[in-house]
C-alpha cells in the first residue's frame, strides 16, 4: 500500500511539473511585445535610395530584426525621391523613406501621404569646384550662377529656404537645374555645366574623391532639419497598422545595432552603396547626418511651414492630420517591455516626448 502511494505521488508530482512547465511557456509566447518570428509574416514592399542615410533599412534586413519582428520584407531600389514617392502613391510599395520635401510637395497636391516615422536627419550639402569654394561662403555668392539639384530633394528646399531668408529670389536670381540622381549633379559641376550642386552622404564623400570641394552642409542653412520621412498611404497604414507597428519594431532594433556596431554596419551597408568602406563610414558616422527612427513632428512641421515661406507650396492643409507618431511610440514602448534597461530605447522614449509630443 505505502509502495502504490509513492507511486501516485510521484505521477501527481511530475503531472504539476508538466502543468507547470506548460503554463510557464503559455506566458512566455503571450507576451506581445516578444519577437514574431513565430507568427504569420507579413508582407512588407520598401523602397530605398542606395544612400547612407537609408541605414536602417540595410541593417534590420541583414540582421533579421524584420524576419524576428514577423515581416517579409522585400527591398526595390530607386534613383531619386520623386520616382519612390510616386511607386508608393500607386500601391506598388508600403513604406519609404524619400526626403521630406518630396512627400510634403505630394501631400500639398493632395496625395493622403501618412509621414509616420524618420530616417535621417541633415546629410545634404553644397558641392564645387575647389576654385569657386569661397565664391559660394556667402549666400550672396550664388546669384547669377547655376546650381544643379535633384528634383524633390530635401537639401534642395532647405538651400532655396536659406536664400529666400537672405533676400535672394531663387527664381529669378538663380538658374536651377533639376536633375535626376545625385551622380548626374556631381557630373555635372565636374563638366562645368553646373557653377555648385547639391547632394547628400555619401556623394558629399564621393564628390572630394573626385576633386570637388565641399562649401557648406545642409546643417548651417537650417540647423536640425528633418530628411528621409517613413511615408506610406493613409488607406494601407490604417489597414495593416500591425505591420506598420512591426516594421518600426525592425527599424529601432536596426537603429540600437547602427549606434553600437559601426564595422559591422559599414560592411552591410557596402551591400548596398557600392562605394570605398572608408568613404562610407566617414559618411555614416562623420555627425553630418543623422540616422534616427523618431518622426520628429516638431522639426517637420516646421520644416513644412518654412516651405510655405518661400512658395515651395501653398500649404493650405493641416499638416498635423498627415503626421502619426503613435505607431512609433506603440513599437517603442513594446521594445521597452522586452528590454527595460537597453539604454538606446530610454534615449528614445526621452527624445519622443521632446520631439513628437
Amino acid at each position: 500500500m505505502l509502495k502504490k502511494n509513492t507511486i501516485l505521488v510521484s505521477l501527481f508530482l511530475i503531472f504539476s511539473l508538466v502543468i507547470s512547465g506548460c503554463s510557464t511557456s503559455a506566458v512566455k509566447n503571450s507576451d506581445k511585445s516578444a519577437p514574431q518570428a513565430a507568427v504569420e509574416k507579413i508582407k512588407f514592399n520598401v523602397g530605398y535610395l542606395p544612400a547612407v542615410g537609408h541605414v536602417l533599412y540595410f541593417v534590420a534586413k541583414e540582421k533579421g530584426f524584420f524576419d524576428e519582428e514577423g515581416l517579409d520584407v522585400e527591398l526595390f531600389q530607386f534613383n531619386n525621391s520623386g520616382e519612390g514617392l510616386n511607386a508608393i502613391k500607386s500601391g506598388k510599395l508600403d513604406a519609404g523613406a524619400f526626403g521630406t520635401a518630396g512627400p510634403l510637395t505630394f501631400i500639398d497636391k493632395g496625395t493622403p501621404f501618412v509621414m509616420f516615422g524618420g530616417m535621417q536627419s541633415e546629410g545634404h550639402a553644397v558641392v564645387t569646384k575647389p576654385e569657386n569654394v569661397e565664391k559660394f561662403k556667402t549666400l550672396q555668392g550664388f546669384v547669377g550662377t547655376k546650381v544643379a539639384t535633384v528634383r524633390l530633394a530635401t537639401g534642395d528646399a532647405v538651400w532655396r529656404h536659406a536664400l529666400s531668408k537672405a533676400g535672394i529670389d531663387w527664381k529669378t536670381q538663380v538658374t536651377v537645374q533639376e536633375l535626376d540622381s545625385p551622380a548626374a549633379v556631381l557630373e555635372a559641376v565636374k563638366k562645368g555645366s553646373a557653377d555648385a550642386g547639391l547632394v547628400w552622404v555619401p556623394f558629399t564623400e564621393m564628390a572630394e574623391q573626385q576633386g570637388l570641394k565641399i562649401v557648406e552642409w545642409s546643417s548651417q542653412y537650417l540647423d536640425g532639419h528633418v530628411c528621409c520621412r517613413l511615408v506610406g498611404m493613409a488607406d494601407n497604414v490604417k489597414k495593416n497598422k500591425e505591420g506598420f507597428v512591426r516594421f518600426h519594431r525592425a527599424l529601432i532594433r536596426a537603429y540600437d545595432f547602427y549606434l553600437n556596431n559601426q564595422d559591422e554596419t559599414v560592411e552591410i551597408v557596402s551591400k548596398y552603396v557600392k562605394i570605398d568602406k572608408k568613404l562610407l563610414k566617414q559618411a555614416a558616422y562623420s555627425g553630418h547626418i543623422h540616422s534616427i527612427p523618431d518622426p520628429d513632428r516638431k522639426r517637420l512641421v516646421a520644416f513644412w511651414e518654412a516651405m510655405k515661406t518661400i512658395g515651395y507650396l501653398k500649404g493650405e492643409q493641416d499638416i498635423n492630420q498627415f503626421i502619426d507618431t503613435d505607431m512609433y511610440h506603440e513599437a517603442l514602448e513594446q521594445l521597452r517591455g522586452r528590454y527595460p534597461q537597453n539604454p538606446i530605447y530610454i534615449q528614445l522614449e526621452k527624445d519622443y516626448k521632446n520631439n513628437d509630443l
